[in-house]
């Protein structure tokens, strides 16, 4: 797998977005989720993206799930600070901050 730099870290070129295991595209699969980060991960990538929102916290438990044992492996993507509150379900109710 090709692999990138961002900054000071090398990871796969392809990356892994795992927003779709946890909610917006339909009924949500664990084991099959967890399979696809486990071909994922054989397949050299990784890159995996993740964030506290997807699924109100179900996303970040899978992927840790997935990860398990293999996290040396892994640089993960997060995000934080959406806020749904407002009944704004593509989060762009909440204010951009730069950090």
């Amino acid at each position: 797998m090709r692999t990138t730099t961002l900054g000071q870290l090398t990871v796969s070129a392809q990356g892994l977005g795992c927003m779709g295991m946890s909610e917006w595209y339909g009924a949500t699969d664990w084991d099959e989720s967890i399979a696809t980060i486990h071909r994922a991960l054989d397949l050299g990538v990784t890159f995996i993206d993740t964030a506290d929102i997807y699924g109100a916290g179900h996303n970040e438990v899978l992927v840790g799930r997935g990860i398990a044992g293999r996290r040396d492996e892994v640089q993960l993507a997060t995000k934080f600070g959406i806020d749904r509150s407002g009944g704004d379900a593509t989060g762009s109710s909440a204010a951009s901050t730069t950090m």
